[in-house]
């Protein structure tokens, strides 16, 4: 098996998770992670029918039988203000969130 998950891509994706992980730990869920995606890639190559209707949990889903979704409703907060007050940092109204460091992965 190929590695999916090298070992650079798995210290950046540690990072972005901000794991405190010691090198057994790392490579045990480095490992691990490759071993699903294996997995993964195993289920997906299974060959299926056209016909075979789409199931969740081996029950078949049936549009007829299924409730339909509720109309989305904007149903205003009663107290904002209080709410906006539990929020550390305000900033004209919105809640401030910190950066977030951006880089591309090769």
């Amino acid at each position: 098996m190929s590695e999916q998950i090298t070992q650079e891509v798995f210290e950046h994706l540690v990072g972005l998770a901000a794991l405190q992980l010691n090198p057994d730990q790392a490579e045990y869920l480095r490992k691990q992670l490759n071993n699903q995606l294996k997995a993964i890639h195993e289920l997906e190559a299974i060959p299926l029918d056209e016909d075979i209707p789409i199931s969740l949990h081996g029950v078949p889903y049936e549009e007829s039988g299924s409730a339909k979704p509720r109309e989305d409703e904007w149903i205003k907060y009663p107290d904002v203000k209080a709410l906006l007050d539990q929020a550390p940092q305000i900033e004209d109204g919105y809640i401030v969130v910190p950066d977030i460091p951006h880089t591309e992965l090769k």
